[in-house]
This record gives structure tokens, sequence and C-alpha cells, in this order.
């Protein structure tokens, strides 16, 4: 799973790297930005076994598993109107309890004194083309569409003494469309953006959302705070059935030129 994990963070690298190499320097711009996200989590859960259907069960609450602060990097480039980015989340909650009502989890029945994980890896990659775009001077503002693919990599996991461990990974990438906007407030020192991406079919779907006002205290640099929301159901994904979202606020900086 980690060897395809930086496989993916690595050519998506080579390509915002040759797009910054081949490119005049007054069409592009490029950066990074670093996020730390404090969302609460809501997680129902089931695994099957075969044809034996396991129990649909609150995986956050009956864990005890806590909220936790998330950290995301992010890789940008931009050529005119085309803006690209690469984004990668790690996840993993553990918990455990020792009152678990009997669940069955992967063909096995679970309950009294238990442990769990959830450990899930997101990997985002976007691409915008501004449909309108009005520059800045005191004010402006930019929409665009937004074409992306979002991938999961994902594994759950339940381990007791009289049952030992019982694990399932799930692989996901599902495209994904919606827009993006940003709004110049003041000049090009305070901005405010919002991107918004869905995509569901067959039983599964995936939504995000996200917005932040920024501040540019110094040239380069850039300070967010906002709002973030993702939202996943999937639908006997190896074995796997999940309802599963993340919300809540974050803080980011941005270097970029």
């Amino acid at each position: 799973m980690k060897r395809k994990t930086f496989g993916a963070l690595s050519l998506g690298a080579v390509i915002l790297f040759v797009l910054a190499v081949a490119v005049p320097a007054g069409a592009l711009e490029f950066g990074a930005r670093a996020y730390y996200w404090y969302p609460t989590l809501k997680s129902d859960l089931r695994l099957d076994s075969g044809s034996t259907q396991g129990t649909d069960f609150d995986f956050k609450d009956k864990l005890d598993i806590s909220n936790k602060g998330i950290p995301s990097v992010e890789a940008f480039a931009g050529i005119g109107r085309h803006h690209f980015s690469l984004m990668y989340t790690g996840v993993r909650y553990s918990g455990s309890t020792s009152s678990l009502p009997s669940i069955n989890f992967g063909g096995k029945t679970y309950n009294g004194n238990v442990s769990g994980d959830l450990d899930v890896t997101m990997i985002d990659a976007d691409y915008q083309i501004d449909l309108i775009d009005m520059k800045n001077i005191l004010a402006g503002f930019s929409i665009g569409a937004i074409g992306k693919i979002k991938y999961f990599d994902g594994e759950a996991k339940l381990n007791s003494t009289a049952q030992g461990e019982t694990k399932q990974s799930f692989r996901l990438a599902i495209p994904m469309v919606g827009v993006g906007a940003n709004i110049g407030i003041l000049a090009n020192l305070l901005e405010a953006r919002a991107k918004v991406t869905a995509m569901g079919y067959s039983g599964n779907f995936v939504y995000e959302g996200l917005a932040d006002v920024s501040l540019t205290p110094f040239p380069f640099v850039d300070i967010h705070g906002g709002y973030k929301v993702i939202g996943v159901k999937v639908d006997a994904i190896s074995d796997v059935t999940a309802n599963t979202r993340f919300q809540g606020p974050y803080v980011a900086l941005t270097v970029g030129w």
C-alpha cells in the first residue's frame, strides 16, 4: 500500500516539475500548501464474509475513538486559466472498549474487550479551468469547473484475545466534478475561496467541500483559516460497507509564486 502511494505522489511531483521548467515564468504559478485539519468523525461500518452479512455498527462510538488533528500536504501549479494540484492526506484512528456488544465482523463474532483501527490514505489529483476570471484591482472574482480523481486506500481492523485479528483492505478511485470560486476582497492581501466536488454511482458516493479566507502578510506566503467536509459511502467494496463523514475547521499555510 505504501509503495503504491509513494509511486502516485512521485508521478504527480514529476508532472508538476515538468510544468515548472517547461512554461515561461510569467504564465506560471506554483507552490505548496500544508493543512492542519481537525474534523469530527462519523463512521458506520460493516464487514461481510462471503454470503454472511456482517453487523452495521458505529465504529467511532462503539470503540470510544476520539477526534484528532489530520495533516495534509498539497503541491500545485497553474498555467493561465489552467490549475493543477496533488494532495496527500493520511488518517489513522485507533480505539478500544471493554464492553462492545456482539457484532459479526468478517464472519467472526466480537464482543467485550475489543480494539480496532481505521486507516485511510486519500490522494487527490485536481484540474480546474477558469471560466470567468476578473483580475484583482481592489477586488476580483474567478469561477471555474473542476475535474478530479479521489483515491482511497484503506484498512479496517478489529482485534480481541478471544477471536484474534480480522482486517480488510479496500481501494477505490472515484472521478469527481465540481466548481471552484475565488474572491479577491482587498487587492492581493485578503482573499476567499470555495470548492465543491461530488460523484455518485451504484450505491456509492463521495462529496467534498471547503471554504476559507486567506491573508497574505508577506509576498509568496498565505495564511488560511477555513472549514472542510468529506463524505464517503461505499457499498460492499471488498466486502466493506461504510458511511463515513469528516467535517471540521482547518488552518493552512501556502508558500508559492
